[in-house]
């Protein structure tokens, strides 16, 4: 049972009630829509820049080295941000315990995340048809926002998040009735 991930992190007498992951393997989020495009036309702009300037005989070095940050983050935003996204989805672990909210990241991105139901912010459920959805505790960062690459990867998402969890509304239920009765 993946409980094992919060040994150690329960406080006294504290029970888990709910846990689980986010979905594995390739994740496409609404904002993929602007993303995608973007990433193709920002790498593809690196490849012929890289191209015309390795093609020409007389380009200065400097010239030659100058596209391959810019090929490199192109290859990155193209395939890269998915691949590390899967990769460090593998590592989380959801739960709801009777007092708190819980999110635990592993290695190499470890990281753990507690959240006592009076301090959470408003909780969020975007639900998809297949019963599979997000619970965001907090407001969307906006797309610009200064996150650095963290909103090109869900799982780097700076707010705390069930990201893509099976039966989301039945846990986002759960989370609003404990909500309530403490309020």
């Amino acid at each position: 049972m993946q409980t094992d991930a919060f040994q150690g992190l329960l406080l006294k007498g504290e029970k888990i009630i709910w846990w689980g992951q986010p979905a594995q393997g390739l994740l496409l989020t609404s904002r993929d829509w602007f993303l995608v495009p973007f990433s193709l036309l920002f790498a593809g702009f690196a490849i012929f820049w890289e191209s015309s300037v390795l093609n020409a005989t007389n380009s200065p070095a400097f010239m030659k080295l100058w596209g391959l940050p810019f090929l490199l983050a192109g290859l990155y935003l193209v395939i890269g941000r998915f691949l590390a996204d899967a990769w460090a989805r593998r590592g989380i672990t959801y739960a709801v315990t009777d007092r708190r909210i819980l999110i635990r990241r592993s290695a190499p991105f470890a990281k753990f995340t507690a959240l006592t139901f009076e301090q959470l912010p408003s909780v969020n459920l975007i639900e998809r048809s297949s019963g599979r959805g997000t619970i965001r505790f907090g407001q969307d960062q906006p797309a610009w926002s200064n996150h650095g690459f963290s909103g090109w990867s869900p799982a780097f998402d700076p707010t705390p998040q069930f990201l893509a969890i099976e039966d989301a509304r039945r846990v986002f239920d759960h989370i609003q009735t404990t909500l309530s009765k403490r309020n």
